[in-house]
This record gives structure tokens, sequence and C-alpha cells, in this order.
């Protein structure tokens, strides 16, 4: 049985990635470019490996995603994409990438056309529900978050990463800013600078902007230097080997965001969560015991570093602990297990 991977990012087959790592398989770009791009940045991955393609990167092939894919076996998508396949040759699986409030991007129905969907919790059923889609029970395939399963596992190696980073002062605290991109009203532009300016005095910073604002890293970067500003790290968020989110999950103390996904990610931390607060409104109606925006501290333009100290000495361990088992199941370091157990089923 073949397995396959599609997502139409590169960044967002790092939620495929853990199960990639127990299953193999072939990923799918519907682009020569971004063929090019997976290359690139998932190269030399797969050391060792016998499944690795060209470069040491997994294996890839290009498809045209709206014309018949021609595949048989599985196929995993992490876009909300419709999958032009023989669904007597070729099942297809629904992952999704990311659990945040924003609603799914694309037609909503398309959800609708995928034999499976890889459930994370209950707020990403509350998701689907919020949306009208209503999918057979036995579509629906409990696992948990698979990106949680290295930070459960602690398979990250925290000096391999501060030395990635470049990171000089590590008795310091670090702050991780992730905000998301123009779709979601991020706030990179609104607040960047100013956490720059008055974060670094202080602490670490480690700025992660969404994948689609990577391009401003190296503008950011030009101007800490310029203005002799320093403790400022940027992760990358299209590396998804380097510089992936868990990473930055595991060397950070608190983290600052919007509307972005990551929000409900960093919530297997434990760590406290400030939300700078935007004007999106196309967002899900999501119960209160689901909605981060209960319990992390917002900010509005004020004092940041007074915030950040304020949220790091609080003990609010238990309800981000709370939050995160009313939002994601199991959270055991098994999820990736159950998605390649559910997968090579489909085998027999």
């Amino acid at each position: 049985m073949s397995i396959y991977y599609y997502a139409s990012q590169v960044y967002m087959y790092g939620h495929c990635k853990p199960i990639f790592d127990l299953t193999g398989g072939t990923f799918v770009v519907n682009r020569f470019n971004r063929l090019l791009r997976f290359k690139y940045y998932l190269y030399n991955s797969m050391k060792g490996e016998k499944s690795r393609g060209a470069f040491g990167a997994p294996k890839a092939i290009f498809r045209k995603i709206d014309r018949d894919l021609d595949l048989k076996g599985v196929i995993v998508s992490g876009t909300n994409s419709v999958l032009h396949t023989d669904k007597n040759q070729c099942k297809s699986i629904f992952i999704g990438h990311g659990t945040g409030d924003k609603k799914y991007g694309g037609s909503f129905n398309t959800l609708e056309t995928y034999d499976y969907h890889f459930i994370s919790g209950p707020k990403h059923l509350s998701k689907i529900k919020d949306v009208g889609i209503e999918i057979p029970e036995e579509k629906l395939i409990k696992i948990g978050y698979p990106k949680f399963d290295d930070y459960v596992n602690q398979k990250v190696n925290k000096e391999k990463y501060y030395n990635y980073l470049g990171m000089k002062d590590r008795s310091r605290k670090n702050i991780l800013y992730a905000p998301t991109w123009e779709w979601g009203d991020g706030t990179l532009h609104k607040y960047g600078k100013k956490f720059c300016q008055e974060i670094s005095k202080d602490f670490n910073l480690i700025i992660r902007p969404h994948y689609h604002d990577r391009k401003h890293i190296r503008k950011m970067k030009s101007w800490t230097k310029k203005t002799g500003l320093e403790h400022i790290y940027f992760s990358n968020p299209a590396n998804i080997i380097n510089s992936n989110s868990i990473n930055d999950f595991f060397v950070s103390d608190l983290m600052i965001s919007d509307t972005s996904s990551i929000i409900y990610e960093y919530l297997i931390t434990k760590k406290p969560i400030i939300i700078a607060n935007n004007n999106y409104q196309d967002l899900h109606n999501m119960p209160d015991k689901m909605n981060v925006l209960k319990i992390a501290k917002k900010y509005d333009g004020d004092d940041i570093v007074s915030l950040i100290n304020d949220s790091l000495n609080e003990d609010s361990l238990s309800d981000y602990d709370q939050l995160l088992n009313n939002c994601f199941y199991f959270n055991d370091g098994k999820s990736s297990e159950r998605a390649a157990d559910f997968i090579f089923s489909l085998k027999n």
C-alpha cells in the first residue's frame, strides 16, 4: 500500500511529519517551485533512511491538485482541497493544519468529500459543527495532536536549538512572539518593532512570524542590527525541521500571539500566553471552556514588559492544563502512533 501526504504549502507538512516519520511514504506538491522549496527545507532530514529521495529529503512527486491524481493507497491532506482520487483505489484523510479560532479557508463543504478525518479533540469537532458541516461519526478518527508528541516525549535538544538560534545570554527568560499573517489581521507590523525595542531590554525575544510573513525576517534582522538591538532571534516557519515550532515551545517561557492557531498549540507547554488584540472578526463561536481568551492576559499597546512579568509570576498552570484537555484528546505523546496505526489498518 502506498502512502501519500499533501499540503499546499511547506509549513503545513509540519502537521503530517510526525506521522510520516512512522509510516514513511511520498509527499505530493502541486507546483514545481514548491517542489524545490520542499527539497530545500527538508534537505538532509532523512540521513541514512532507505526511503529518502534526492538531497536526503523525503520522496516527493508533482501533481496538479485540480486534476485526477492517479494514486493508489492512502493520502493524508493538511489542506482543505478536493482530492480527485478514485475512492475505490485511494482513501483520503483530512488532518488540517491548525486548531485556532479562525474559520477554515476554502469551501467548508470540501471537508465532506474526505473518507476520514483525523480529529485532534473536542475543539476540532466544535469548529466543524460551527460551520454547519456534518460528518458521520464513523469517519471521525480520534487521534489527538501529533505535533505534541515530540514535546511530551521531550525530543528536543535545547542546547542544539540555542546554538542554532545563536542565543548569547541563556540566563535570560525567553519570550516567543508568534503572530498570524494579514488574513487574520496579524500584529507583526503593528507591534514587531515595539516588542523588539521593549522586550529585548530584559528578555530574549524569539520572533516566529507566520509562514506567509517569513519574507519580513531578513528586513527585521537588518533593522535590529542597524538600531543596535540585541537579544532578538528569528525562527523561520518554513524550516519545519530546524525551526519546528515545538523547538520554540521548548525553549520559551511565555508566548505572545493574536489569532494564530499556535496559541492553542502552545497549551501543551502549560506556560503563560498573552493575546495581542486585533480587529479580526471572522472567528469561530467557541464554548468558553475552549476559549483561550478566557484565561490569557490581553495586550492593547500599553506596557508589554510589565504584562510579561505579571504573567510569569501568576500561578495559572492549572487553568492552561484544563484548557488543554478541554481542547485536545489524549496529550500522551502517542497521537502520531494512533494515526499511523489507522493508516496501516486501511491496508487490511
